[in-house]
C-alpha cells in the first residue's frame, strides 16, 4: 500500500467529509479532485475524522464492516469489504427516533453485531479465534448515509467517508455464539407493516464471524487490533433500504426478537 496525498491534503480532506457529515450537506466523491487516492490515504483521511471527534469528546463506541453482503456487494458493484468506526452519538435506542434532518439520503440494513471478550489480533485472525473470544451476539440496525450526492461513490470515497457510518440501533436479545447458529439466523424487515426484505447471517461473508476476523485483520495492516469489549457491527445482511420521513421498521431476528426504530 502506498500514500499519495500530503498530510496537508489529508487534514483538509477530513475536515470537508466530517462538515458533510455534521452539516448533513451532500458533497461529490474525494476522488475527483484527488483520482490517485490510495486505499491507504482513504483509511489517514477516516482516522483524522475519528481523531477529531474523540478530541471535541466524542467517544468511540465501536466499529462497523461495511460491503461485507453479497447483496450489498452487488448493490454497490464492489469486492472488497471495508471497515469503519461508530461515535457515540450514533447510537439509537431501541424503538427510538432518527431525526432525518441530520441526514442526507438515510437507509437501513440488518445486522448482527458481535461484543468481544478477548482481544482479536491479526493477520491470520480467523472464526475460531472470534468464536472464543466473543462475549454474546446481539441484533442491530444499521442507519447508513453517505454523504456523497445521490448515493455515486467509489470504494477509495466511502473508506474516507468512514464507510456511511451515521446511526445505529441495537436491541432484541443478546446471545452466546453457542446457542446461535448464525449462518441460518433469519431476518425479516418491515417497514410500515410491509415485509421488504428477508435474509440470512450466512450472507456476510458466509459467516458474520468472518466479518470480525476480516476486520482484525484490516486493522493489523495499521497495527492495530479489535481490543476486549469491542462492539462491532458485521455488515448488512440484506441490501440497503431507503427511509424517509414518517416511516417505522421492526427488524424480526429469529430467536433474538426485534428491532425497531422511526424515522422524522
Amino acid at each position: 500500500m502506498s500514500r499519495t496525498l500530503s498530510r496537508e491534503q489529508m487534514l483538509a480532506l477530513a475536515e470537508h467529509v466530517e462538515n458533510a457529515e455534521l452539516q448533513a450537506q451532500d458533497i461529490t466523491k474525494v476522488t475527483n479532485d484527488y483520482p490517485d487516492m490510495t486505499f491507504e490515504d482513504a483509511y489517514d483521511v477516516q482516522w483524522e475524522i475519528r481523531r477529531r471527534k474523540e478530541a471535541r469528546g466524542n467517544k468511540i463506541v465501536g466499529m462497523k464492516m461495511g460491503l461485507t453482503s453479497w447483496a450489498k456487494m452487488a448493490q454497490m458493484g464492489v469486492e472488497t469489504p471495508i471497515y469503519g468506526f461508530l461515535a457515540d452519538y450514533f447510537s439509537v435506542p431501541d424503538g427510538g427516533v432518527v431525526n432525518t434532518k441530520e441526514l442526507i439520503h438515510p437507509k437501513i440494513e440488518a445486522e448482527i453485531a458481535f461484543v468481544t471478550k478477548a482481544p482479536l489480533k491479526g493477520p491470520g485472525c480467523h472464526i475460531g479465534q472470534v468464536l472464543a473470544a466473543t462475549d454474546f451476539v446481539i441484533p442491530a440496525v444499521e442507519i447508513i448515509d453517505s454523504r456523497y450526492e445521490n448515493f455515486k461513490f467509489d470504494l477509495v470515497s466511502v473508506v474516507a467517508d468512514n464507510a456511511s457510518s451515521t446511526r445505529f440501533i441495537t436491541g432484541g436479545q443478546m446471545a452466546d455464539v453457542a446457542d446461535v447458529d448464525l449462518k441460518t439466523l433469519g431476518v425479516v424487515v418491515e417497514k410500515n407493516g410491509e415485509v421488504v426484505d428477508v435474509g440470512a447471517g450466512a450472507a456476510v461473508l458466509g459467516h458474520p464471524a468472518s466479518s470480525v476476523a476480516m476486520l482484525a485483520n484490516l486493522l493489523a495492516e495499521r497495527g492495530e487490533h479489535i481490543p476486549a469489549g469491542t462492539f462491532i457491527m458485521t455488515g448488512g445482511i440484506t441490501a440497503a433500504i431507503a427511509v424517509e420521513p414518517g416511516d417505522n421498521i421492526t427488524v424480526r431476528y429469529h430467536g433474538l426478537g426485534t428491532v425497531s426504530g422511526r424515522f422524522i
